[in-house]
């Protein structure tokens, strides 16, 4: 049975809670293991033994595929769960189903649930792992975490860095993830979006304002573009898709204003034509697809730092070293 570890403790639910230290441990065990990726063979065994369960009660296709790379290459034994085929549709309990499962000798959880707080709730009652792959509009750390591998990549670094998340910030686990990430290690961090997809007190979080994305253009070094999550939305936080894209669609004819070239992310899925335009998305300042390669990454050294692997034996631990 899993133990707690010192790295990130037992489970990793959101990143407000890591300290500077713990969020560059991950990134820094994360550049070993972009190696693997890029292998005829992408497996080491530094995971095997293990049983890890993807528990995922939303759609998701980048996160739950990206944890499964992470798993598989790790040469771990992964069992993929959707609600719709759980006991979960029949009434059965959250922690019921938690509590089953450990019951067949598990060792990791993760967890994807439309409840905030689902994951923390999860972790004090199971002495398994437990890992946020997103939890309602709260947190997305895993993802938080490969925005930032992406942004050190190719600013080599991120004190000082000027980072502005634009779009629907209400309702947004990568928004907070992101806040919490890059405020702690020292980076400037600003928000831009409509007043009706704004968190009340959104600047609480030590991030800066704006109303207009031509502002936050001028101002930022890079750009992290939200989509409007509709499925989240009650009608009337915009007049239309078409006149958000008009007020705050990041799209080039926006970026041949800016005072620099401009870095451009997105969590995904995009809308294209309504936060982002496709030259925008396409175009030579995009990382979106290096994000998602980053994130199997971010994964994998989670996983391995939560099963009890330190940040300084990644690199052995990719060449299959001490395994």
């Amino acid at each position: 049975m899993s133990r707690p570890r010192a790295t990130l403790g037992k489970d990793l639910t959101g990143l407000e809670s890591l300290s500077r230290e713990q969020i560059e441990a991950v990134l820094d065990t994360a550049e070993p293991f972009k190696e693997i990726s890029e292998r005829r063979l992408r497996q080491v065994p530094v995971l095997r033994g293990q049983t890890i369960v993807n528990l995922f009660f939303e759609p998701s296709t980048r996160t739950r595929i990206s944890f499964e790379f992470a798993e598989k290459r790790l040469a771990a034994d992964a069992v993929n769960i959707g609600a719709r085929r759980s006991s979960v549709s029949k009434g059965e309990t959250l922690v019921d189903t938690a509590r089953n499962l450990e019951a067949m000798r598990i060792d990791m959880v993760v967890i994807r649930h439309w409840s905030a707080g689902a994951a923390a709730f999860l972790a004090a009652r199971i002495p398994s792992n437990v890992i946020n792959a997103g939890d309602g509009a709260h947190e997305h750390p895993t993802q938080g975490l490969l925005d930032m591998l992406t942004l050190r990549d190719h600013f080599g670094r991120l004190e000082g860095l000027k980072v502005c998340i634009v779009g629907d910030v209400l309702h947004s686990r990568v928004a907070r993830s992101n806040i919490f990430g890059l405020t702690r290690v020292g980076a400037e961090v600003a928000v831009c979006g409509p007043r009706t997809l704004m968190p009340a007190g959104v600047e609480d979080l030590g991030v800066r304002l704006f109303r207009r994305v031509e502002e936050a253009i001028e101002w930022a070094d890079a750009l992290n573009v939200l989509r409007l999550q509709m499925e989240r939305m009650q009608d009337g936080f915009v007049p239309s898709l078409r006149e958000y894209n008009r007020v705050f669609g990041v799209t080039r004819r926006r970026l041949e204003w800016a005072p620099r070239d401009l870095l451009i992310l997105h969590p995904g899925p995009m809308n294209r034509g309504v936060e982002i335009d496709s030259d925008v998305a396409d175009g030579p300042h995009s990382v979106i697809l290096r994000q998602v390669t980053n994130g199997v990454a971010i994964r994998m050294a989670v996983l391995y730092l939560l099963s009890g692997g330190a940040p300084e034996g990644a690199e052995a631990a990719k060449a299959g070293a001490g395994a």
